[in-house]
């Protein structure tokens, strides 16, 4: 079997895994963002590293909501193991933004142990919000803590998500190379994200509340859709200039 293939079906399988994982917490985690959303609330997004790509998948994405924000990192994670610097910058984000309790906050981070990620977590919890995590229970147990607290990013879940990757987040096997191949978290994490959306959005509609979500920029009448939705969370959701 190649490589490629070897990829191909341990992705299958934990796509299906990830499912049986995480339905439970999905639907509870559905429900109550769905309130907070019916509430005018936001869902604020953080990932460190590669995480930061998926802190933004949900983000003024066709299909996806509109009250989703991200905390924007301009050091790019560099920074991530620096202790201190995940609060200033939720600090900086709540004051830009407006952030206010009943709000939800989605910090992304694969090994749950570096302190930025703590940081924004414990931050937003001050802060009053309510906080779901994203991360390899796997491999976050394996690991130590590199934040003061000792904690680890899933202790500080009101919810936790699992992207059932391995230690190392490679899964591959390569024959005659030491170390193995083919990074997981990205795309489990891709469909998580995607399905707690799909959950918060046939909960709103359970509730009588018409969705706010984007269409197509490229959709005839696309662009002035969505600006008219974001014109009602213009001071409280990122937005490029």
């Amino acid at each position: 079997m190649s490589l490629s293939e070897d990829f191909y079906k341990t992705s299958l399988q934990l796509q299906a895994n990830v499912l049986a994982k995480n339905e439970s917490t999905l639907k509870a985690a559905g429900q109550q963002i769905a309130e907070s959303i019916a509430a005018d609330g936001i869902l604020h997004t953080f990932g460190s590293g590669h995480s930061q790509i998926l802190a933004a998948e949900i983000e003024r994405r066709a299909g996806g909501l509109v009250p989703v924000s991200s905390i924007h990192d301009p050091a790019d994670g560099w920074p991530e193991q620096i202790v201190g610097y995940g609060k200033r910058l939720f600090q900086r984000y709540a004051y830009q933004y407006a952030v206010r309790p009943g709000d939800w906050v989605l910090v992304i981070s694969n090994s749950g142990r570096n302190a930025s990620p703590i940081e924004v977590a414990m931050e937003a919890q001050a802060h009053g919000l309510r906080v779901i995590v994203l991360t390899s229970l796997e491999m976050s147990k394996a690991s130590t803590s590199r934040h003061p607290s000792g904690k680890k990013l899933y202790e500080l879940g009101d919810h936790v998500l699992d992207n059932c990757g391995t230690p190392g987040d490679a899964a591959i096997e390569a024959p005659g190379f030491a170390h193995k191949v083919g990074p997981t978290s990205t795309m489990s994490g891709a469909l998580i994200l995607n399905l707690l959306t799909m959950e918060i959005i046939e909960n709103l509609i359970g509730m009588g509340v018409t969705p706010p979500t984007y269409v197509s920029q490229n959709a005839d009448g696309g662009a002035e859709h969505n600006e008219a939705l974001a014109q009602k969370y213009r001071h409280r959701i990122r937005r490029p200039i």
